[in-house]
């Protein structure tokens, strides 16, 4: 589109260009901001849907042709240089894979490298103008911040023309109680136009497009409608209509429907009232079933004069099918759990909110993830659907979610969006030569609208992230805010209260909260919450109920929360242990620093010191930060504990626990590790190091670096002096009381198979504990030590 000037459009504009110097040439110094000389003779927009203002394709104009930009080696330093050129003062973020549909014409810049400082983006390094290997399917995106330059002029900046868009889809139920439970699946279909909502005429729907609306509103499949139900419905507003010509005058909200989702008056009344409001807004729509929007159908939108909307046909209905997550009754959760269901084989890691994480996808009954290459819309729908979440929001590259560890199964995986299972779609086989676990693949699935965020909130924080948790209690007419009793409350209980307000990871859990005011909320209205972390709102976990037992009373020790949008994750390197493993008959005078610690056994109380030993399996631990953020201590400096025999402070009594387990599960020895020291011992390649303990400095793990427990340091060791010859199972687990926030705590543990004959030990099958498939796993526990005779 153009630009339009005053002059072009009446002859009093073309008068007023004749005196002002501005249309000759020549602008003004003080109306025109000053033109960058890098970006003189380029134009930019945004372009693309659906969309916000300050977001979309980049597309740039040069020699007259419109082009766009390859996302390959993208940053967000290129946006920030981009969304600077479009007159906005920085990104908040960007896209790829043509996340706002694909471009057509040049692709103008690719392999696009800024360092985020530079006033043009002619100043950025890239393979030249017009010079590309990419196909529009990879047109970068921009997300501004929605905050204009001070002076700058829209001159170089030109929106697309902007046709209508659907910016939003819900369901309005049709019948049924005043209060249905949430999410609702199933009613008339409304789209959110700029001018406001409106309903889709039904002429010509298909289950194609009720799939589309499905999968937008966080649902995984669709189902047929009971239209005989409708119909009938649609009859019986008609003759109601006939008899009472006058509209009706009651807003929908106040009409009374009757207790039964049957064809009764209240009914006919809502279903008239939607009539005779004349709200078509879209008609025509005709989608393939792959869309992810709606807005990617080939759609028709009423024109503000169409006197005649829909002319024989009715608001489209649609009825959807909720994942198992939220199954809205406990009929429905049974009718699910009745089906027969094999083990899944796809799973979602490292995300802060519930449908979205690192992609993970099971073979050879071991877990690993998916390299980016040509990762789009349509292989992320699929997995979202396959985990009974609806459509995909984004196709993550470049690890966004976190770096796995391990195998990478699969490389340029391309659905068509219809496959019930990423592995149905065609794919590669790959090596790790060919892609890195910094190209692992993500994803951000649509969720079902439940509520669930209204029946919490914090209060007394310094910002939204943090507070003291208040819940709401009671029925209709007597709801009332309440605290929680501290009692017991810890990370795994604040994981909970931060994934239901949306607020991301839990920081800390909190049993005291007398620094934060309280308001006029005094009651304590729950006690004795047992969370397992995994829970997608408090009402899940296990508490008192209606019973309130706190052993410490009044509004200081009640619980709260501070919440992040990204964790650490701890990981162990698995091999290492497994290559490291060996057994040392150690003297007791050698071990007085270790007992003064409790390093060793019970029984080394009463052995003859200094005389003897005590057999000690030795192995090395290498533990890698994989999250998003830095494994910190939770106690400061200040309250570190100083240990004279070993000349070290430790800023966790408990990092570590080590155990020696029989077949049955039975600990028959055991061992622990303070973290006397946690540091950045390497890091990767692009990463430095920040924790260093020498000279009483920081302590922590960087994200990308790992700390090594050499074999030969104290108390890196179990104590097996009385452990009797068999098959065992060897079992380390990181940060085992949760002191630490952590994105996920299933790969905190390893198990390695152990077989000891009284001399010699055998370790083998290390794994980290969700690394297997379920069935492997029962199969290691139940066959300890007798899948190999490796020595160690």
């Amino acid at each position: 589109m153009r630009p339009v000037s005053i002059w072009q459009r009446s002859p009093w504009g073309l008068l007023l260009c004749l005196l002002c110097s501005s249309c000759l040439g020549s602008p003004s110094p003080s109306t025109a901001p000053e033109k960058r000389a890098g970006s003189q003779g380029l134009r930019f927009r945004l372009a693309g849907f659906p969309r916000k203002p300050f977001e979309g394709r980049v597309e740039i104009q040069r020699a007259g042709e419109w082009g766009t930009i390859c996302d390959d080696d993208f940053t967000l330093q290129a946006a920030h240089v981009l969304c600077r050129e479009l007159g906005f003062t920085e990104a908040t973020g960007w896209t790829h894979s043509a996340k706002y549909g694909p471009g057509t014409g040049r692709i103008w810049l690719d392999n696009l490298s800024c360092s985020g400082t530079e006033q043009s983006v002619t100043e950025c390094a890239s393979r030249g103008w017009g010079n590309s290997d990419c196909t529009h399917d990879e047109d970068a995106g921009v997300i501004c911040k929605d905050q204009r330059l001070p002076g700058f002029s829209d001159s170089n900046v030109i929106e697309v023309e902007q046709h209508l868009q659907v910016e939003e889809v819900r369901l309005r139920p049709a019948v049924g109680r005043g209060r249905r439970p949430l999410p609702v699946t199933e009613g008339l279909v409304e789209v959110r136009l700029p001018e406001g909502w409106s309903q889709v005429c039904d002429k010509g729907w298909s289950a194609h497009n009720s799939h589309v609306v499905c999968g937008m509103l966080g649902f995984p499949s669709e189902k047929r409608v009971n239209t005989a139900f409708y119909r009938k419905l649609r009859k019986r507003a008609a003759k109601a209509s006939a008899r009472r010509p006058k509209p009706l005058g009651r807003p929908i909200t106040k009409l009374k429907v009757k207790p039964k989702p049957r064809v009764g008056r209240g009914s006919i009344k809502r279903l008239l009232a939607q009539r005779q409001q004349h709200s078509f807004g879209l008609h025509g729509v005709a989608c393939v079933g792959t869309e992810a929007h709606l807005s990617l159908c080939s759609l028709e939108f009423y024109r503000a004069n169409d006197t005649t909307r829909c002319p024989g046909g009715a608001p489209a209905v649609v009825s959807c099918v909720p994942g198992p997550l939220y199954a809205a009754s406990s009929g429905q959760r049974k009718q699910q759990q009745s089906k027969p269901q094999g083990e899944t084989r796809v799973r979602l890691k490292g995300g802060a909110h519930p449908g979205e994480g690192r992609v993970e996808v099971l073979k050879a009954s071991t877990w690993g993830t998916i390299c980016d290459r040509k990762w789009d819309l349509q292989a992320a729908s699929v997995v979202c659907r396959e985990l009974g979440f609806g459509s995909a929001r984004e196709a993550l590259s470049g690890a966004r979610m976190g770096q796995g560890m391990g195998a990478i199964h699969l490389s340029e995986v391309r659905c068509s969006g219809q496959e019930p299972s990423l592995w149905k779609c065609p794919h590669k086989n790959i090596t790790a030569e060919d892609c890195s676990h910094s190209q692992d693949a993500g994803v951000r699935c649509n969720l079902p609208y439940t509520g669930v965020e209204t029946k919490i909130r914090l209060s007394g924080g310094r910002s939204q992230h943090e507070g003291r948790v208040e819940v709401q209690i009671g029925g209709p007419g007597s709801l009332r805010w309440g605290l929680i009793c501290g009692d017991d409350w810890g990370t795994l209980e604040a994981m909970v209260v931060c994934r239901q307000l949306g607020l991301g990871y839990a920081n800390h859990g909190l049993q005291e909260t007398w620094y934060w005011d309280s308001g006029n909320i005094t009651e304590v209205v729950m006690s004795g919450v047992r969370c397992t972390g995994s829970e997608l709102s408090l009402d899940q976990c296990a508490h008192h109920g209606t019973h309130i037992a706190c052993k410490r009373t009044g509004t200081r020790f009640t619980a709260g929360v501070i919440c992040s949008e990204t964790a650490s994750d701890l990981l162990l390197h698995s091999a290492l242990v497994q290559e490291t493993a060996y057994i040392e008959d150690r003297p007791l005078h050698m071990l007085y620093c270790a007992a003064e610690e409790n390093c060793l056994a019970r029984s080394a109380r009463s052995a003859n010191w200094p005389y003897g030993h005590r057999r000690l399996l030795r192995f090395s631990s290498q533990i890698h930060n994989l999250g998003r953020a830095d494994f910190r201590p939770k106690a400061g400096r200040h309250s570190w504990v100083w240990h004279e025999c070993h000349g070290h402070y430790h800023s966790m009594d408990i990092f570590t626990h080590y155990d020696i387990l029989t077949p049955n599960g039975t600990k028959v020895a055991e061992g622990h590790k303070a973290s006397f020291c946690l540091e950045d011992t390497e890091c990767q390649e692009d990463v430095s190091k920040r924790y260093e303990c020498a000279n009483f400095g920081e302590q922590g793990i960087t994200v990308g670096c790992w700390d090594l427990y050499r074999h030969d340091i104290d108390c890196q060791w179990i104590d097996i002096t009385d452990v009797k010859p068999g098959n065992y199972i060897l079992q380390v687990v990181i940060n085992p009381n949760f002191e630490v926030a952590e994105s996920d705590f299933t790969n905190n543990a390893m198990k390695c198979n152990c077989k000891y004959d009284g001399h010699r030990i055998w370790v083998h099958n290390c794994h980290i504990g969700d690394a297997f498939s379920e069935e492997a796993n029962r199969k290691f526990e139940r066959y300890p030590g007798q899948t190999s005779n490796q020595v160690i």
